[in-house]
C-alpha cells in the first residue's frame, strides 16, 4: 500500500523521470530528505521499476503505427513465453500485452510505412508456427497519458 506522499511521488515521476530530487520534495511539500528516503524505498519494493526515455517514432522515421491483434494455438506456457520474447525481441516492438478474448496478444508496433508494416506481419509474424491469426489496426493517433 502506498500513502499519500508515495502516491504524490510516483505521480510527479511518471510525468517527469528525470526530476531532481529538489524539485520533487518541493512537489510533494516534504522534505528534501524525506523525497530521497522514499524514492529510494519506492525502487526498493519494486514499486519504480526503472526510467527510459520516451522518443517519438516519428521523429526517429516510424511514421506509421499499428496495433496487432495476435492469436497463437497452442496457449501454453511452453509457447507464449518464448513468443513474447521473440515478439519483445522485435525493434519495431513498441509494447506488449498478453490479453483474455479473442486474441491472445496485443502488440503495439512502429514501423516507417504501411510496406514495412506488411512485411513485419507476413514475415514475423504470420511465418511462425504458433501464429493462428493477425488482425492489423492502424493507429490514427497515439497519446500517451502522463
Amino acid at each position: 500500500m502506498l500513502d499519500s506522499i508515495d502516491e504524490a511521488i510516483v505521480r510527479e515521476l511518471r510525468k517527469d523521470a528525470r526530476l531532481q530530487n529538489k524539485d520533487l520534495a518541493e512537489r510533494v511539500n516534504v522534505a528534501q530528505s524525506t523525497a530521497v528516503v522514499r524514492h529510494r524505498a519506492l525502487r526498493e519494493r519494486g514499486v519504480i521499476t526503472g526510467y527510459h526515455a520516451e522518443v517519438d517514432p516519428k521523429a526517429v522515421g516510424q511514421h506509421v503505427q499499428a496495433m496487432l491483434a495476435v492469436k497463437i494455438r497452442p496457449h501454453t506456457k511452453e509457447i507464449v513465453d518464448p513468443f513474447m520474447a521473440y515478439v519483445l525481441s522485435l525493434p519495431e516492438t513498441l509494447a506488449l500485452s498478453h490479453v483474455t478474448g479473442p486474441e491472445d496478444f496485443l502488440v503495439h508496433v512502429a514501423v516507417s510505412d504501411v510496406g514495412h508494416l506488411q512485411r513485419l506481419v507476413l514475415d514475423k509474424f504470420t511465418s511462425r508456427r504458433e501464429v493462428t491469426e493477425v488482425h492489423t489496426n492502424l493507429l490514427f493517433s497515439h497519446v500517451r497519458k502522463h
